[in-house]
């Protein structure tokens, strides 16, 4: 009776087991992966052709389940494969691009191996007329485009300057090169500023850029010490180009007009190009903003000391007048020719160190002491022209410091650099007059109007 019980709850449970969806998906599984493994494996028959006038569904891969031989933790590994199609042949066939940025040098020769580019293709460029020499000067920090397909090269861009590029691409077997042109735009804006610390910090609260500050106080430097002239409460306003290209701002341009308040006095500048393409800053009268001398022929930190006509030497122990005035600088910094002159002496002289005097039309003499060096061609005899580089602060003869000593003389008189008065340069040509009239009116108009864009030019 037990026995019979036994084997009467054994045949209902294999019965439920028989209409459980479970085992039938289970069972199908089974049978589909022995079907694959007989039809696949070792000495199998090939599959047997379409029959005639039959086509495989086109834009679908054919998909098959051959066994792998890899075996993952808790079963076998099955992998697809695909059969390939025109899409998939085009991804394998997609060119490769990279951007290079170039390094300290870097010629087109190292990023070509670099790359692993052909060689044999960058031989086929240095023959390109013009590409040569637009390739072989390269720029660090600038960006090269590159287009290339298993190390054959198939483009090269690189910006030549704000309005060209140059693009190299293949063209069949051969490579070809094009220089395309990236017009700019140039957009005439009008800021105002109240100084509080800086002029820089003043220029870009307005909305303009570093290179403007400077440029402002390039124009005005003849008359005002931006250094040490400079006080909270003067003001500014600069009308100038800002240069676009595609909708991107690009860098500010050159300043087309100008007002600069420094403690209580008013200077005013307008840029003016004569038909024979000479370009001046001038006041609105037409009297040239440039002068015949710098102001200061040196990048410098600070005064260190003044001219002055009892002053305490620190290293002889007595009071002796400084004639001139000394500029605190790192050595090596360049130091410029005052004005347009003849150098009439350079070398050694007592306690100046090493030292440089130009002699000046109007019998003005200026001296450069304590230098570390002479820039090349600084020779008794040379001309040199207003800003050229003579030689480098140092601190050779009598110096506790590196600084240049800068002396001006007036008919063997020595006067202060600081406060003398300096001859100007010639005014606005009288045949331009009317025309630099015409043409600085309306310039000078914006400084008297409201801020902002004012227009926009070609």
């Amino acid at each position: 009776m037990s026995r019979a019980l036994n084997i009467s709850a054994k045949a209902s449970a294999l019965w439920r087991l028989l209409c459980s969806s479970t085992f039938w998906l289970q069972a199908s599984a089974c049978a589909v992966v022995a079907w694959s493994l007989l039809h696949n494996g070792t000495g199998a028959a090939p599959a047997e052709p379409l029959p005639s006038g039959s086509a495989p569904n086109s834009g679908a891969a054919a998909v098959t389940a051959p066994a792998s031989a890899d075996t993952a933790a808790g079963g076998a590994a099955t992998s697809l494969q695909l059969a390939t199609s025109p899409s998939i042949e085009g991804a394998q066939l997609a060119l490769s691009t990279v951007d290079v940025i170039v390094s300290r040098n870097d010629t087109l020769d190292r990023i070509f191996r670099r790359l692993k580019l052909n060689l044999t293709d960058l031989a086929s460029l240095r023959t390109l007329p013009g590409v040569r020499a637009a390739l072989d000067s390269l720029r660090p920090g600038e960006s090269l485009h590159f287009t290339h397909r298993d190390g054959a090269l198939f483009g090269l861009e690189r910006r030549l300057n704000e309005t060209q590029t140059l693009k190299v691409s293949r063209d069949g077997e051969a490579l070809k090169a094009d220089v395309l042109e990236n017009p700019v735009e140039t957009r005439a804006r009008t800021v105002r500023g109240v100084i509080d610390s800086s002029l820089f910090e003043a220029v870009e609260t307005a909305g303009a850029h570093d290179q403007t500050a400077v440029s402002l106080a390039d124009i005005f430097g003849w008359d005002i010490d931006f250094v040490l002239d400079v006080r909270s409460g003067d003001t500014f306003t600069v009308t100038y180009q800002e240069i676009w290209r595609d909708g991107i701002y690009l860098r500010d341009g050159p300043i087309e007009a100008a007002e600069f308040v420094n403690q209580g006095r008013e200077f005013r500048a307008v840029r003016y190009s004569d038909p024979e393409g000479h370009t001046h800053y001038y006041t609105p009268d037409g009297r040239s903003l440039h002068k015949a001398f710098l102001r200061t022929p040196v990048e410098f930190s600070r005064v260190s000391s003044r001219f002055n006509s009892a002053r305490y030497h620190p290293i002889l122990n007595l009071i002796r007048a400084h004639k001139g005035v000394d500029y605190a600088a790192p050595v090596g910094t360049p130091v410029h020719a005052a004005g347009d002159g003849r150098v009439r002496f350079a070398g050694v002289r007592g306690g100046y160190g090493n030292c440089v005097e130009i002699e000046h039309s109007r019998s003005i003499v200026t001296l450069y002491g304590h230098l570390s060096r002479f820039a090349h061609g600084t020779r008794a005899g040379a001309h040199v022209t207003q800003g050229a580089v003579i030689a480098y602060v140092g601190m050779t003869g009598l110096a506790t410091g590196p600084h240049l000593h800068y002396e001006y003389r007036v008919n063997g008189v020595f006067r202060n650099p600081q406060t003398v008065s300096l001859p100007a340069a010639a005014p606005i040509d009288a045949r331009w007059r009317a025309d630099f009239l015409s043409h600085s009116a309306p310039l000078l108009a914006t400084l008297d109007g409201p801020a902002g864009p004012m227009l926009v030019s070609r």
